[in-house]
């Protein structure tokens, strides 16, 4: 998934994955993915087409990356708020936040990959599941936790309120603009603030 060989740096400028990735991001963003060709992404990175096969082997890839970059991040927060000794409804809290805030900051990767997923090959397809559903089971672990804790309530089927949480969050880049009325942290606090009003018993 994504770069494993050693990086090579332009003096002053970003490291060539880096850069192919910028590019595509914005060309898929922009033209979308189907409509986005290998040379309009060498060109706009200022790289070769043996560039972007020595890096990624396929536009495939970059398409993956571009998500998978913002969903690693995403987990590693995860993985430390749910292991950290707070209480589970501030760790589920600030899981709720986290998850809000690094999708906003990240747009343009959740747009586009919610609208092309569907246009990656088969094995990367069941990669991306696989690590999204491991991201959903340690957020529902947390909901689970605090149910058999009497600190949530159960009347809800976990799935349901896990789905209805992240539903929320795969729309905000129809809406969210940054010049808005509201800051990318004070939509994070609203919307786990309704995500714990939900599970209040």
């Amino acid at each position: 998934m994504g770069p494993t060989r050693r990086t090579k740096t332009c003096p002053g400028d970003r490291p060539v994955p880096q850069r192919l990735l910028a590019a595509a991001t914005r060309l898929f963003a922009d033209r979308g993915y189907d409509r986005t060709s290998v040379q309009e992404i060498v060109e706009a990175a200022g790289v070769t087409k043996g560039a972007l096969y020595h890096y990624f082997g396929s536009k495939d890839d970059l398409l993956h990356e571009i998500y998978a970059r913002v969903l690693r991040v995403q987990q590693e927060r995860l993985d430390a708020v749910a292991a950290s000794d707070a209480p589970v409804e501030e760790r589920l809290r600030a899981a709720a936040v986290d998850v809000a805030v690094t999708t906003i900051e990240n747009l343009d990767d959740t747009k586009i990959f919610f609208r092309s997923m569907h246009q990656l090959g088969p094995e990367k397809y069941r990669q991306v599941r696989a690590e999204r559903r491991r991201y959903h089971e340690r957020f529902r672990a947390l909901i689970e936790e605090g149910q058999r804790a009497g600190v949530f309530s159960g009347g809800t089927p976990t799935d349901l309120v896990v789905d209805y949480h992240f539903g929320s969050l795969h729309h905000l880049s129809s809406w969210y603009r940054p010049d808005g009325p509201l800051t990318s942290r004070q939509v994070a606090e609203h919307l786990a603030d309704l995500l714990l009003r939900a599970l209040r018993p």
